[in-house]
């Protein structure tokens, strides 16, 4: 699940076999303490059933569904995909759903602290500050194991 205004990943999880029950849990378990948002963009998927509709009612959320095999009018969420496929997946052979989770777990900490966003004025998602050159030698800091790296001044 992404937060739009600020790209922010808010949510995920990986299983093999997804259901509505399974997908109606994620809904809960994203907005544990946090007021959920009012609106849910989402595809026309077969995976959101009858379960689903009443989980997201029950938050007081309301469902935007996107026209069928339109996945331009969701085009933040399809950005975030491939940007996991290409940065990341196509560059791991993942072992089982653990392992998929870690890889993912470690992408989305490098998505959020350190991976620019032409969107955000070159920005990640979570603020950083900006150093002025006089404030040391740039240091890289490995992100997946180094397949991508953080550049930072350290005094």
């Amino acid at each position: 699940m992404l937060r739009h205004e600020r790209r922010e990943v808010v949510h995920f999880n990986v299983t093999e076999h997804p259901s509505a029950q399974w997908t109606a849990q994620q809904m809960v378990e994203a907005f544990p303490w946090d007021p959920p948002p009012t609106y849910v963009v989402r595809d026309r998927d077969q995976i959101y059933g009858a379960i689903f509709h009443r989980r997201v009612k029950s938050l007081g959320m309301e469902e935007v569904l996107i026209a069928p095999r339109s996945p331009w009018q969701n085009p933040y969420v399809e950005r975030l995909i491939g940007s996991i496929r290409r940065d990341c997946l196509d560059h791991h052979i993942v072992l089982n759903e653990r392992h998929l989770r870690r890889v993912l777990r470690a992408y989305i900490t490098y998505y959020h602290t350190a991976r620019t966003h032409l969107s955000l004025g070159k920005q990640c998602p979570q603020a950083r500050p900006i150093h002025p050159p006089d404030s040391g030698d740039v240091i890289a800091f490995p992100h997946l194991g180094g397949l991508h790296h953080e550049y930072r001044r350290a005094a």
